[in-house]
């Protein structure tokens, strides 16, 4: 019997004591917390929206790959999605493209040193054609070495401003990219045709073509990102 008179005054000094703070609160501060609370939600809010706008909705694949909201930087937090993040990723990718314009210039160097060596590879012979083809042969290693690091570094280098901030319509930048197709296209047939010009003399004049094109579509591209 005590234990049931003891639970009893404790459930009516509990009782007691929520009709206290509830009424503290009721005239107090129901309407602070409700405040706060909308102002908790807002933030959650502005929070998912400025995530959603850290980076722009179109990506090239390569940098989905590694800086889209699920790639392999986010996911093993190396490079959290943050806008202190963002800011930095942003530098990066300035000396990344500032290494990739650097880089373009000497590929374009040696394209040049390449087809004048192409075109004395075609009309020399005996040691001489021997001699030639060793120095087109390492000056094309080195070409698609350059080439390859200039193209990587553009293609993972980190996104840039969401596409609102972006100018619509055309511009430098999207000849320059239209223009990186013809040339990587280019690229690989003429590696493809360079292998096979040897058993196949009559090659010559497609692995010929293909190096042009390339070679062309390269310097085009080069001079459009400096149109303003």
């Amino acid at each position: 019997m005590k234990y049931i008179i003891l639970v009893c005054l404790l459930l009516f000094c509990t009782r007691s004591v929520w009709a206290q703070d509830s009424t503290r609160v009721k005239t107090g501060s129901d309407t602070t917390i409700k405040a706060d609370a909308n102002d908790l939600l807002a933030e959650l809010a502005d929070s998912s929206m400025d995530a959603q706008e850290l980076l722009p909705k179109k990506m090239v694949f390569t940098q989905r790959a590694f800086w889209g909201p699920k790639g392999l930087l986010r996911l093993t937090n190396i490079a959290p999605l943050t806008p202190e993040g963002r800011e930095k990723e942003l530098k990066i990718r300035r000396t990344f493209l500032v290494t990739h314009q650097v880089l373009g210039f000497v590929t374009l160097a040696g394209f040049v040193a390449q087809g004048i060596l192409g075109s004395r590879l075609y009309n020399a012979k005996g040691a001489d054609y021997i001699r030639i083809k060793d120095q087109h042969s390492t000056m094309a290693t080195l070409i698609n070495f350059s080439y390859g690091t200039t193209a990587l570094l553009s293609l993972t280098s980190p996104p840039g401003l969401p596409t609102s901030s972006r100018r619509r319509g055309f511009s430098s930048i999207r000849l320059h990219r239209a223009l990186a197709i013809v040339h990587l296209t280019g690229m690989v047939a003429t590696n493809i045709l360079a292998r096979r010009v040897d058993s196949n003399p009559d090659l010559k004049p497609y692995h010929r073509a293909a190096a042009y094109t390339t070679f062309g579509a390269y310097a085009a591209a080069i001079i459009a990102i400096k149109i303003k």
